[in-house]
């Protein structure tokens, strides 16, 4: 993946400096919004600034990582994804940047996020000897399934999220079936979250994938499990990201670059000014997991989270546009 992000600024660079003009009309622009927190929000905030600060016409669409970026290389559609969890499909992803169908603008969470299978503190706290994936496997009453507590279960994420694809193969790999573990589809992020919740407020066990920046493990502490193997990027790349490879090996998960992508096509008419903007439009988990704090206690929606933030962290948000959009921002504020 170092590998493509330095081909995503390379491309974004030249695209830029390319025959476009610098006050170009932006025109339309159509935003991936994922159906999760953080995505919501950073895509509010993208139309937001787009739309007053550089006179686009920017609406939001819904998608998800897997067919967005799909979309984005194969059809040109949506414009932007302002949070894409490259390393979730870095085939497509570099095909894209390969083909010239799609560009690499900031790296979304400048210091990284973090993906997995987590159990609860006070598991892990009560049973110090699970460390990884393989020991919580042995341990399958710790962890019963809803439906059959005869049996264990692993917590998967909806459809369509790179990262269920990653623990479907995972869940193969080491061997969870034979472990006496189901594979559970909680059916949306909703279903996801409320898992965890129910499994806290009953102080259950509870082992599945979730992620890191996010409100939920804000107030719900997780521990991470580990893997047990050292990461081998080739198998990652041949196996672990691909729902239908039937021979998944145990591997670790990478730590994830999330980085905003642009299709070429928008990046050409675009102008200089919402390109400079989109290669620099970045924050720290830390920003993010304070924002969707406030968000959850608030039922707040992504466009409440956005206006929030740009009005509590001028100094963050500054720095990312040029002087002129800043007023117009702060005007319509």
């Amino acid at each position: 993946m170092k590998t493509y992000l330095a081909s995503t600024c390379l491309a974004a660079g030249l695209l830029a400096a390319l025959g476009t003009a610098a006050h170009a009309e932006c025109g339309d622009v159509t935003i991936a919004s994922m159906n999760w927190q953080s995505a919501e929000v950073l895509a509010s905030l993208d139309q937001f600034i787009l739309n007053n600060g550089y006179g686009c016409n920017a609406s939001i669409i819904s998608g998800d990582t897997v067919p967005t970026i799909t979309s984005m290389v194969e059809r040109g559609d949506p414009d932007l994804a302002p949070e894409g969890w490259v390393d979730l499909v870095p085939e497509v992803v570099g095909r894209g940047i390969e083909e010239g169908r799609i560009v690499g603008a900031a790296v979304a969470i400048s210091d990284g996020a973090v993906q997995g299978w987590w159990i609860p503190k006070y598991v892990a706290d009560a049973n110090p000897d699970i460390k990884t994936i393989d020991d919580a496997l042995k341990r399958p009453d710790l962890f019963p399934d809803p439906e059959d507590p005869s049996k264990g279960a692993v917590h998967n994420g909806p459809a369509g999220w790179g990262g269920t694809v990653v623990t479907g193969q995972l869940y193969k790999a080491y061997g969870a079936e034979a472990a006496g573990f189901r594979l559970v589809d909680t059916g949306s992020a909703a279903g996801l979250d409320g898992s965890i919740a129910r499994a806290y407020e009953r102080k259950e066990g509870w082992v599945g994938y979730y992620w890191s920046p996010t409100a939920l493990l804000g107030r719900y502490e997780m521990v991470k499990l580990e893997h047990g193997v050292p990461l081998n990027e080739e198998e990652w790349h041949r196996c672990n990201t691909v729902a239908d490879c039937p021979d998944p090996q145990k591997n670790d998960w990478p730590a994830d670059t999330v980085q905003t992508l642009v299709t070429a096509s928008f990046a050409e008419r675009a102008g200089e000014d919402v390109m400079a903007y989109l290669n620099k439009r970045a924050w720290e988990s830390g920003t993010v997991n304070a924002l969707m704090a406030w968000m959850t206690d608030s039922q707040a929606t992504g466009e409440d989270g956005a206006k929030h933030f740009l009005q509590n962290n001028e100094d963050i948000w500054k720095e990312w546009v040029s002087p002129e959009a800043a007023e117009k921002i702060k005007a319509a504020l």
